[in-house]
């Protein structure tokens, strides 16, 4: 058994029952071998999370930079807008999705500075890569990059969060209420 199938399981049972929730005997069930042998991959619970939430960060960093290029073209409210929707159908069908909102929001109490410094890292980087996507739109905008770039990325917090605690009906209800009002403060 590889420790790309230990952190496969992992990451699913991660996802659904959180930290607490997942155990390591769970995870061997799940693959097929004893719980003995995971340690031969990983040290313990705590260091096959936070390699987890490393790669699944990289991956969301790279959706990001991808998402961007590829939608270059496209003008800026549907850039914007349609990344916000992608990310409730991600979150529906990827437990790498599902596993940063879960353990991002509700991180495991004695990891919470590992996993905290490792997020906002990451917001800091989802930041310049919005501002380094809006830069080209900046005669559109009312306000400087940096706000507007903070102010989609909370923008998107609130709705993970409704994604997260209310579902999808929820999502799609904060997304319609705020979008345009949204859209027309920060646009020219």
């Amino acid at each position: 058994m590889s420790a790309i199938e230990i952190k496969h399981s992992a990451l699913q049972q991660f996802a659904m029952h959180g930290y607490d929730g997942t155990s390591l005997s769970l995870i061997a069930n799940d693959v097929g071998i004893k719980k003995q042998s995971i340690y031969s991959h990983f040290t313990n619970k705590d260091e096959l999370f936070l390699t987890i939430l490393a790669e699944v960060i990289e991956d969301e960093k790279n959706y990001l930079l991808t998402y961007f290029s590829e939608n270059e073209k496209l003008e800026l409210r549907s850039k914007l807008y349609h990344f916000l929707t992608n990310s409730c159908q991600r979150y529906e069908r990827e437990a790498s999705m599902k596993f940063l909102l879960r353990n991002g929001y509700l991180p495991p109490s004695h990891l919470h500075g590992q996993v905290m410094d490792s997020l906002y890292s990451y917001y800091d980087e989802v930041e310049s890569i919005v501002i380094n996507n809006l830069q080209s739109h900046q005669p559109e905008l009312a306000f400087p990059l940096k706000e507007v770039a903070v102010s989609y990325i909370g923008l998107f917090d609130s709705l993970l969060i409704e994604l997260l605690y209310g579902g999808f009906e929820r999502f799609q209800r904060r997304l319609n209420a705020c979008w345009n009002i949204y859209w027309k403060g920060i646009s020219n």
